[in-house]
């Protein structure tokens, strides 16, 4: 399938069935996940966190998301691959255009980006070249610092005006999915019955949005250090790969 076949199967889901989306930055994991059935690769920043040890999403480069990018597309995914545009690299339509092109050059079959009306321009720039783009709305990582801090989205009626706005805009300059991250469950659920295109929430609580993206490593439990409140651990990778060093180590020295 082209990359704007695989954008369409995945807004055509919408009330048909949920999206499953999880994040992924390097080959062998885009492997397994891809084999399990994900409809979603999202070749995130928040790698520049779980993978790099930043402590947030806005020390990440171009450099760092194709570096990553290229290993998950080397894998021939059948699922969509997404990836982000790094914060500064689309401060205009034509930058972002050219970001754009870069990752999809790279293997990505879409990018996403932060913001809505702002935003709605650099959108239509990058869907008028032919690259599907999914949207962003509610808390936005790349702000983390001018809002001092991670805050939850949609506790208003404004608020969740502000974000209704922001998605007509994005839908209106061609967006096929819009994630939404820490919006109240309430606004979320009006929001995606609102809107035309899927949502996919995170820390937006269960069966608000039409589907539902997940960082790996909380998935599997491998980022012991931090673990979101909303997260659900399905694996304890972080203990089983100590356990198994240790072994390892214990052996190596008894022989």
């Amino acid at each position: 399938m082209s990359p704007q076949e695989k954008a369409a199967a995945i807004a055509i889901c919408k009330g048909s069935r949920p999206i499953a989306a999880l994040t992924c930055y390097d080959y062998p994991m885009a492997c397994l996940l891809d084999t399990a059935g994900t409809d979603i690769l999202l070749v995130g920043d928040s790698l520049g966190m779980v993978v790099l040890g930043f402590p947030d999403t806005t020390h990440v480069t171009l450099a760092h998301i194709l570096h990553h990018l290229e290993a998950v597309a080397r894998a021939k995914p059948q699922a969509l691959v997404i990836a982000d545009l790094p914060i500064n690299t689309y401060d205009t339509p034509q930058q972002a255009l050219e970001t754009a092109s870069k990752l999809a050059a790279a293997g990505a079959d879409a990018v996403k980006l932060e913001g809505g009306i702002r935003q709605a321009e650099k959108v239509r720039a990058i869907t008028s070249a032919g690259i599907p783009v999914c949207g962003h709305l509610g808390m936005l990582p790349q702000r983390v610092l001018e809002e001092g801090g991670y805050h939850k989205k949609g506790k208003t009626p404004e608020q969740t005006r502000a974000i209704l706005e922001g998605a007509q805009a994005l839908i209106e300059a061609g967006v096929f999915a819009i994630v939404l991250e820490s919006v109240t469950p309430a606004a979320s659920r009006e929001i995606t019955a609102a809107i035309s295109v899927p949502t996919i929430g995170i820390g937006c609580g269960n069966g608000t949005c039409d589907g539902e993206i997940a960082v790996i490593t909380d998935l599997l439990g491998s980022f012991p250090w931090f673990v979101p409140p909303f997260a659900k651990p399905e694996a304890d990778l972080a203990t089983q790969t100590n356990d198994a060093a240790r072994k390892y180590i214990e052996r190596v020295r008894r022989s």
